[in-house]
């Protein structure tokens, strides 16, 4: 598989399709892998984060995220096909999963939320088989337990619906744990499926802005997130740039 290494970590500049493909083959043979996703937020808390550098360099497969980060990569000379946004993945590995007698364990969201996103999942794919589910708010006294529910529903399939840099910890901390074939951090994906939260139009995520969307959406929880995280991320691009020019 492609790779790369912008940023102190390692991406994976290839299609939606070939990361599908190279999903179905390891959780067949019976390996585990552990994908995340990389936008310009997370390029943003890597700065200061050796230990979130560290999760992302030791999981499997790292996809783009955001078309901005598709636009630095392409800037800084490397090609890159399209962008693979976390919850476009997690629908198509949903109909892998349900085509193939794949389980799935959804971790993350509120109860609310999350027993919605159950519900929704099963109507539109009625044989998926979702081996277990268990909201997002524990405390770290919870989390042997939490990753021993996992283990005895025999899963072959982990989302976890939780922010970064809490997601990508808690795989670092438990992977060796998890029986689980496959893990992929899916973020607010689970507050998407339960009807909570709406994705922008099409057309706004294939122009880059759909940070503007959810901005309107939530002004008063994103606007110093998008304002001072945009700025610092064209920062840490030009820093880039002016390394690989070097």
């Amino acid at each position: 598989m492609n790779e790369i290494h912008a940023f102190n970590i390692k991406i994976h500049p290839v299609c939606k399709s070939d990361f599908i493909q190279l999903i179905n083959e390891n959780i067949k043979n019976n390996s585990q892998l552990v994908q995340s996703g990389v936008n310009a937020a997370s390029i943003v808390e890597l700065k200061n984060s050796t230990d979130l550098e560290i999760a992302y360099n030791n999981a499997d497969l790292i996809n783009i995220d955001g078309m901005s980060m598709v636009w630095a990569l392409r800037f800084l000379g490397f090609k890159v096909p399209e962008r693979v946004a976390c919850p476009d993945l997690a629908m198509d590995i949903m109909e892998l999963a349900e085509k193939n007698n794949y389980s799935l364990f959804l971790f993350g969201a509120s109860e609310d939320n999350l027993g919605s996103a159950v519900q929704n999942i099963n109507l539109k794919h009625p044989k998926l088989r979702i081996s277990g589910f268990r909201n997002g708010y524990f405390q770290k006294q919870d989390e042997e337990s939490i990753v021993q529910m996992i283990n005895n529903a025999g899963s072959d399939i982990l989302f976890l619906g939780m922010p970064s840099p809490l997601k990508e910890f808690f795989v670092e901390k438990y992977r060796k744990q998890l029986k689980v074939k496959y893990i992929l951090g899916v973020g607010g994906f689970f507050d998407i499926l339960s009807g909570s939260i709406k994705r922008a139009p099409l057309w706004m995520q294939n122009i880059g802005m759909e940070w503007s969307y959810r901005l309107i959406k939530e002004p008063g929880r994103l606007w110093h997130r998008y304002l001072f995280g945009n700025l610092m991320f064209i920062k840490l691009v030009m820093k880039e740039k002016s390394k690989k020019n070097n």
